[in-house]
């Protein structure tokens, strides 16, 4: 059932729509839901402005990384967090396969020269946690060179918090139903073909893997300094408004709160690691 055009020309608020649908059940609540969204987005991204602001006044580095299976969103999420930031002071970083002389270098140079410039915010869709996880699954490196790199990266991160970096680390947690749902989605849809690789064709194939390192990872490379901060990401738009509130709850920028948004992140959606070494990727 839908509106009628008489019901619209005398729906003069927002308000008056709601009646209308609800004496004549009209289903709205999809779109009520994504319009709410829409708004809550919105004012984050304004709170984002701001922020961005006060760290290139303060001369800040923030780097905030985006792992997690494939399909979790997190594409998406960064999309959101900076479509309206200014793109002299912030940059995406997507690096693809190493080349085979950076083969050779020692595995974080290639990532520290992306690192963040005084300033500036970068967001990384996926990092050097590749070798933590799809790496060793995939049987991109060997037994040693994964060692040796959860064996360092420990230190090179706490390196960077010495150095006043902020880091923060995502992992955008999605179920195995909801991967191959998505997975799916991508395959149909002419419009995200582009994002499904053959690396994603072996996720639900190899699920039980990517958990493997995946928990090996968090139990290795958690910190108090620098912790894994997780997000329930089977709603992507949820996960995608939590992220943000739990990015702009950890500085205290000037104008923060200026737009009347809630900025304290829900505790269901995102928490630390070990709240919730037993509920993800379930």
């Amino acid at each position: 059932m839908k509106f009628t055009a008489e019901q619209l020309e005398n729906a003069k608020t927002r308000d008056d729509l709601i009646k209308i649908a609800n004496e004549n059940d009209i289903p709205i609540k999809k779109t009520l839901r994504k319009l709410k969204y829409e708004a809550e987005l919105a004012l984050l991204q304004t709170e984002f402005v701001n922020l961005q602001k006060w760290i290139a006044l303060e001369k800040r580095r923030v780097a905030v990384i985006f792992e997690g299976r494939d399909a979790a969103g997190k594409g998406g999420s960064i999309k959101r967090f900076k479509e309206h930031l200014n793109p002299r002071s912030s940059r995406v970083v997507a690096l693809t396969k190493p080349t085979e002389v950076e083969r050779g270098q020692w595995y974080f140079r290639r990532y520290i020269k992306v690192l963040p410039n005084p300033g500036e915010v970068v967001f990384f869709d996926r990092s050097w946690y590749n070798r933590a996880v799809v790496e060793p699954v995939m049987g991109f490196c060997s037994p040693d060179e994964y060692e040796q790199f959860m064996i360092q990266v420990p230190e090179f991160e706490h390196l960077l918090y010495e150095d006043n970096m902020n880091l923060i680390k995502f992992w955008f947690s999605i179920s195995k139903d909801e991967q191959k749902k998505r997975f799916e989605d991508r395959l149909s849809n002419p419009l995200k073909r582009w994002k499904f690789s053959p690396v994603d064709m072996r996720g639900q194939e190899l699920w039980d893997d990517y958990t493997h390192y995946k928990e090996q990872m968090f139990s290795r490379t958690h910190s108090h300094y620098i912790p894994w901060v997780i997000v329930k990401a089977n709603d992507k738009k949820i996960a995608r408004l939590e992220s943000m509130r739990y990015v702009l709850s950890q500085f205290d920028y000037s104008g923060k709160g200026s737009s009347g948004v809630n900025l304290i992140p829900d505790p269901n959606v995102i928490m630390p690691y070990h709240r919730s070494v037993l509920q993800i990727d379930v």
